[in-house]
């Protein structure tokens, strides 16, 4: 509030951002007040709608860890134009160890202007000193892409996205195309990778259960079970 104060904010408008300032609670409770605070802003209803929109992705995820809505971030860089992230360690005290956001038209300062985009940054030495803290560097690290999951719009990108979860938790690096584009670009994309296998899941293949796999290399593909595409991939 003193910052606020030394900036030149009057003293009303304080008194009417303390309830903001001060908000705890559930994410629904967060959600009840601030429909009601930001009723007369349609820039607030606006970030509302985004927000709603990426936690309902969020609760499609079998998360390991918990995520909450804080009105009060605030990155430190004044580029951002929508939502932004901060990472925080389990069970460490060592604070953000990663943070990035939404932002709009930056590429416009470079004499690209209308690219909307979406950043990230780690922060390497806080995530080796956690790692080594509690051991968790395996003995083999394997970067590289094994499978790509192919983008056919939203319904099947939700679905996709929880399989590719359950790949990475058996070990398997996956992808997920960001975008419903055109099926040859997506494979265009696995073989400039040189990603070996895609995964080709549309409606039929949601209501069976099944993955088409393709190898790229020889061009096969066929449908399988889950637990087998597993087994080839590892």
């Amino acid at each position: 509030m003193e910052e606020l104060r030394s900036a030149g904010i009057p003293e009303d408008s304080l008194k009417r951002l303390q309830p903001f300032i001060l908000l705890e609670g559930k994410i629904k409770d967060k959600f009840t007040f601030l429909e009601d605070f930001l009723k007369g802003s349609e820039t607030g209803k606006k970030g509302l709608t985004e927000t709603r929109y990426v936690l309902e992705y969020l609760k499609g995820l079998d998360l390991h860890n918990k995520f909450d809505f804080d009105v009060r971030l605030a990155r430190g860089l004044n580029y951002y134009t929508g939502i932004i992230i901060e990472v925080n360690a389990k069970d460490a005290g060592i604070g953000s160890i990663c943070g990035g956001g939404r932002y709009d038209d930056l590429t416009g300062i470079f004499g690209l202007p209308g690219v909307s985009g979406i950043g990230i940054s780690f922060g390497a030495d806080r995530i080796y000193d956690v790692m080594n803290e509690k051991s968790l560097f395996p003995e083999n690290i394997v970067a590289t892409t094994r499978i790509l999951f192919l983008n056919f719009g939203e319904k099947e990108e939700k679905y996709c996205i929880r399989v590719a979860e359950r790949f990475r938790a058996s070990g398997i690096a996956s992808e997920l195309y960001p975008g419903a584009v055109k099926l040859k670009k997506q494979l265009e994309y696995a073989s400039r990778k040189r990603i070996p296998y895609v995964a080709l899941i549309g409606e039929e293949e949601m209501s069976s259960g099944l993955i088409m796999l393709k190898n790229m290399a020889t061009g096969e593909q066929k449908a399988m079970q889950e637990k087998d595409v597993l087994k080839e991939l590892t």
